[in-house]
């Protein structure tokens, strides 16, 4: 099945007055000391449901919108406490660890609740927005000194707009820098609902070629470039963001024909960021049952990523390796 489009906005979205945004959402993972999600030491808070299916995503615990169960079997100690907690019967204690029946796991959580030495973990967990300005708050001492702040990424968490949007506003009246990590593929109303309230875009891009884009993500990329537009007509601050993988994105034609697209965006030139693909994802597939899902591609390599900055260069565009 392919990734769905975003919901449309309820009625009277963006007006707050008239439909209150919601104070909870689904997270997986919020992370401290991040350094790659924009200026300075940052928060990157995690969200979970993604509408892309990328072929590459090394975050796959945060594609489905529900909590899921994770097991790590280097950690499990062989106690069979989950089984006997499962009231599915959908687990089994076997000599290689613990082997889930996917047709009655309903996901509950029971298993994850009672295993004693966290073999077994929930990805995805409801927040409301005052527990997480709560662990914002921790922080602030790191942002003042660094100039840095909060990265709400994913997944995407545009998919969460009602609670994004909640969150991004405390930052603001706290004077907390914010940045949204997205892929762009969501309802223009709510792009330019939550960058009213955004200092940074950190915007994916990863083919021009719309049949090449809906291969390797699972949707075409016209909204995506046609936001990306909006987005930089605005006035919005945007980094540019390329995940580069041979023998997907890497081709001179692709990269030349994203370049001509960047420079061509209103504003002036933009920072690109390249980064390579690398396969810190498989132990995720492991740990979600799915390892037959994991994809192996290859790292650009030197003389191609170095020809992927000439050719940015050339177009006046400042791309670098990470960030």
């Amino acid at each position: 099945m392919m990734p769905s489009e975003v919901n449309p906005t309820p009625t009277g979205y963006p007006h707050p007055d008239r439909v209150p945004p919601p104070r909870q959402g689904t997270l997986f993972d919020i992370k401290r000391y991040a350094v790659n999600d924009g200026p300075g030491i940052r928060l990157a808070i995690f969200f979970k449901g993604c509408n892309l299916h990328c072929s590459w995503c090394h975050n796959p615990e945060g594609i489905s919108p529900l909590p899921e169960k994770m097991y790590n079997r280097s950690r499990c100690i062989g106690c069979g406490t989950c089984v006997e907690a499962c009231p599915e019967k959908a687990l089994r204690l076997t000599a290689q660890g613990i082997v889930t029946d996917s047709t009655r796991c309903t996901q509950c959580g029971h298993c994850a609740e009672v295993c004693p030495s966290l073999a077994l973990e929930m990805s995805g967990r409801i927040r409301t927005t005052d527990e997480v300005m709560a662990i914002i708050e921790r922080e602030r001492e790191f942002f003042e000194e660094s100039g840095g702040g909060v990265t709400f990424t994913g997944g995407e968490p545009l998919m969460q707009p009602e609670f994004l949007l909640s969150l991004l506003e405390e930052c603001e009246l706290r004077g907390i820098h914010r940045a949204i990590d997205t892929a762009g593929h969501v309802n223009p109303a709510i792009l330019q609902a939550v960058a009213r309230h955004t200092d940074l875009f950190l915007y994916d891009l990863k083919l021009m070629d719309g049949d090449r884009h809906r291969k390797w993500t699972g949707v075409g990329n016209e909204r995506i470039l046609s936001n990306l537009k909006m987005l930089a007509s605005s006035g919005a601050a945007i980094i540019i963001r390329i995940p580069l993988i041979a023998g997907v994105n890497d081709d001179e034609r692709n990269i030349r024909e994203t370049a001509r697209f960047v420079a061509g965006l209103d504003g002036g030139p933009r920072e690109v960021h390249l980064l390579p693909w690398h396969p810190v994802a498989r132990n995720k597939y492991h740990r979600l049952g799915r390892p037959g899902d994991f994809t192996e591609f290859d790292a650009p390599e030197n003389a191609v990523l170095d020809r992927t900055i000439s050719i940015f260069a050339s177009f006046g565009i400042t791309a670098l390796a990470g960030g």
